[in-house]
């Protein structure tokens, strides 16, 4: 996320992190899920709990608080976060910033990264990305919400829609279309950052499947006048700023997608050991060995691939051939997630359909794994055209 290159990869360093988020997740997060699902938010105290530890901050310059990390060093705590709090709702606002700040980052002014940047690698506020449109989906290029410059300020009208963190963000990292009205296509579009206090900015809870105490939110931005130094990076420049945004979250869910399946198979695997039929545990029935190591195949396979795009992150390759390999990872490694959670829920029997145990909850979240940050076929054709296909 910094411009500067990142620390080299040290493996003990990996390893504190791990057992640090680890500890976080099963006391912060895991004995909590079922009452935050419940709820359908969790305490913003958490962000403030998760930010003195150093977990928000992870990737970003120490001059607005953070902790340079190379991806190697970031991999752990997608991974370790989901393995042990169990829940995606939790993951993806807590971490809505990793797709919401790296804009601000890059592209904003000085003055506006150091407003911003800080009190939300702190804790103290939280920060979202608005892209999706009712209309559009993944086809960033037909989105339509429009700003249009009126003095010193942007005025916006339009719609987004599925925005995470999008009920309580402090700040929205918005794509609008600045072009000329009615234009379409990847030309003439901008990113701006708007306050999540700004007037005629409403927004709307959505009733989803999973991911129940993640607060997913519809937005309508209703002549919202924004300062015009809150224009990320130059107007136009929004498609290239998106695309390349893409490839850190699509990086970061397969990386989660990999914890997940990891904590299905932890809990498919206790159970096995624990529960008794026709006289014997279910460990010792060879159809369920099989099953746990089919499981097993699969994650070895999506950590050895995730442990290597990140590795050429690290060494600076931004290539087509990069970018291809992690459209495909996120593929490969949601697929390990769906086939982890689906064997697991079948080891459980009845328990796995029940509310409260994590493989039941990781089944209703698969879908949106595999269909955030671009679904399963948008990945593929992305992946070809990079590949020259």
């Amino acid at each position: 996320m910094s411009s500067l290159p990142p620390p080299a990869f040290d493996r003990a360093d990996a390893q504190a992190l791990t057992d640090t988020v680890t500890r976080f997740a099963h006391n912060e997060i895991a004995p909590h899920v079922d009452a935050w699902d419940a709820a359908g938010e969790f305490p913003r105290a958490l962000y403030r709990r998760a930010a003195a530890l150093g977990l928000l901050g992870l990737g970003y310059p120490e001059e607005y608080g953070g902790t340079p990390a190379s991806y190697q060093l970031r991999l752990p705590l997608w991974r370790a976060l989901a393995r042990h709090g169990g829940s995606g709702g939790v993951l993806a606002s807590l971490l809505s910033h990793n797709i919401g700040l790296p804009p601000v980052l890059h592209f904003a002014l000085p003055e506006v990264r150091q407003q911003v940047i800080p009190a939300v690698l702190a804790g103290e506020q939280i920060a979202a990305l608005a892209i999706t449109e009712p209309g559009g989906g993944s086809d960033v290029a037909r989105l339509a919400t429009s700003a249009r410059r009126d003095g010193a300020d942007y005025v916006l009208d339009g719609e987004k829609i599925f925005i995470t963190s999008g009920m309580r963000a402090d700040w929205i990292t918005v794509a609008v279309r600045t072009g000329e009205a009615g234009s379409r296509g990847s030309g003439g579009i901008s990113m701006l950052l708007v306050p999540g206090d700004s007037p005629g900015l409403t927004r709307a809870p959505l009733a989803k499947m999973g991911w129940l105490c993640s607060d997913t939110a519809h937005l309508r931005f209703d002549g919202v006048r924004v300062p015009a130094h809150y224009l990320l990076g130059q107007e136009g420049q929004g498609f290239r700023i998106i695309m390349g945004n893409f490839n850190a979250e699509r990086f970061g869910l397969a990386a989660s997608a990999l914890g997940f399946a990891e904590a299905c198979r932890d809990e498919a695997l206790s159970w096995a050991r624990q529960r008794q039929t026709f006289g014997a545990a279910l460990i010792e029935h060879q159809v369920i060995r099989h099953k746990l190591m089919d499981m097993q195949m699969r994650i070895q396979s999506s950590a050895a691939w995730l442990q290597e795009v990140a590795a050429r992150a690290d060494a600076g390759d931004s290539s087509a051939d990069w970018v291809a390999d992690v459209c495909l990872l996120k593929n490969h490694a949601t697929q390990t997630m769906q086939f982890c959670a689906d064997q697991a829920v079948q080891i459980l029997g009845g328990m796995g359909f029940m509310r409260g145990t994590v493989s039941e909850r990781i089944y209703r979240e698969v879908k949106v794994m595999m269909i955030g940050g671009g679904a399963e076929e948008i990945m593929k054709d992305l992946a070809a055209r990079q590949l020259g296909l």
